[in-house]
């Protein structure tokens, strides 16, 4: 389930989400080489990606986690890890790892941005960041295996989202054909849903392989961050513009 593209229009450029987009590419390309470089990728993952076990402490010191051929992470006790929640949201394990977090911040970012105002929306954005990755180190307090990525953030502005615009029909592609317009509700909340199924075996410690490594807490913990404070960091007078707006758009539709 992969969306492509939503129907709601934005009424200012969405600055912000454009930066934030520039800010992982650049990211991905000049701090960990586009991934052409195992050693500067895993170097760049290893120094400043988020390791629960750093931060709580219960990860013994010194201890390798290999990450390849010949190499591993470390675990230390450097005080730069304290800022590791923050620069994870920035880094990335692979082409596919950006290209969809970019491609659902574009879809969904815009809008976002378009209700709460600039400044509003990267202080929503990087909370839910913060939120999701409070999350995975709750859920995972000894954890020495490096977490990075957009994805937590990204999944605040999905929960913001589902509760801005819940009718919006978004064009979703079901692979391996299938083209669908169906409402944001409706994806957002199969989404989560999944997200939720993939991390139970995890949770209840049946199967903590399951998960692929992939830290579905913390996507759960940015989703039900967004819900809870996108009405705090909404702007009402933006909301309203944007319903007139909409209002404006079927009056003059010809075939409304």
């Amino acid at each position: 389930m992969i969306p492509i593209s939503d129907e709601n229009p934005t009424l200012r450029t969405p600055v912000v989400t454009y930066a934030l987009l520039a800010a992982l590419v650049a990211v991905w390309v000049l701090a960990q080489g586009a991934g052409a470089t195992p050693v500067a990728l895993i170097a760049s993952v290893c120094n400043w990606g988020m390791v629960p076990g750093e931060l709580t402490g219960g990860a013994p010191l010194g201890l390798g986690i290999p990450m390849g051929e010949g190499l591993a992470c470390v675990i230390d006790a450097e005080r730069k890890n304290v800022l590791t929640p923050l620069t994870s949201m920035f880094l990335h394990g692979g082409w596919a790892h950006l290209l969809g977090n970019c491609l659902y911040l574009w879809v969904f970012g815009n809008n976002v941005e378009d209700s709460m105002g600039r400044g509003r929306f990267l202080v929503f954005y990087l909370a839910c960041g913060l939120a999701a990755a409070a999350t995975h180190v709750l859920l995972e307090p000894t954890s020495p295996i490096p977490t990075v990525g957009a994805s937590g953030a990204i999944s605040g502005v999905l929960g913001g989202y589902l509760l801005l615009y819940p009718r919006v029909r978004v064009r979703t592609y079901f692979p391996p054909i299938f083209l669908f317009h169906v409402p944001a509700w409706l994806m957002l909340i199969l989404w989560f849903g999944q997200q939720v199924l993939s991390g139970l075996p995890q949770l209840l410690m049946v199967r903590p392989e399951a998960s692929g490594g992939v830290a579905v807490w913390a996507h759960v913990g940015g989703f039900v961050a967004g819900v809870a404070l996108v009405k705090l960091f909404e702007d009402r007078s933006l909301v309203r513009r944007r319903v007139v707006a909409g209002d404006a758009r079927v009056a003059f539709d010809p075939q409304a």
